[in-house]
């Protein structure tokens, strides 16, 4: 089996790892609905806890579309991660073509109040389920 491609990114001591896939037996392209499922780690590999409050998805099809998503936390967590701590969760979400790819941010604030902006990398949904890796650093 070939390894799934993966993408992260590490801001202001927040890493996120973000590992796509496409859902052959739940599309229709026939009716132009491409499902993608998405994994997602965030690790925080700083020295103070984080709580994650709300985030900021641009999600771009190849067809045309872009969609932008905000909310509170993540499937409807807000989770507070310790140093050395990890958050895990999976979502979805349905292109009308073959190709397109997803990126934003989440808000985070510290204990002491102070709050910041952790990127999630861009990372490509496509069918063809061609491997990659792409690291992005600030």
């Amino acid at each position: 089996m070939a390894a799934r491609p993966f993408f992260y990114r590490e801001t202001h001591g927040i890493r996120i790892t973000v590992r796509p896939l496409f859902l052959p037996d739940q599309s229709h392209p026939e009716r132009a609905q491409f499902v993608f499922a998405y994994s997602v780690r965030i690790e925080n590999v700083a020295r103070r806890a984080a709580r994650l409050l709300t985030r900021r998805w641009l999600i771009h099809d190849s067809a045309g579309e872009d969609t932008e998503v905000e909310g509170e936390g993540v499937i409807g967590e807000q989770p507070r991660i310790a140093p050395g701590g990890v958050h895990e969760y999976r979502s979805f979400c349905v292109l009308k073509s073959e190709r397109g790819y997803m990126e934003g941010h989440y808000h985070f604030v510290r204990d002491d109040g102070s709050s910041f902006d952790a990127l999630i990398p861009r990372f490509t949904l496509d069918t063809s389920g061609r491997p990659g890796m792409r690291n992005e650093e600030p």
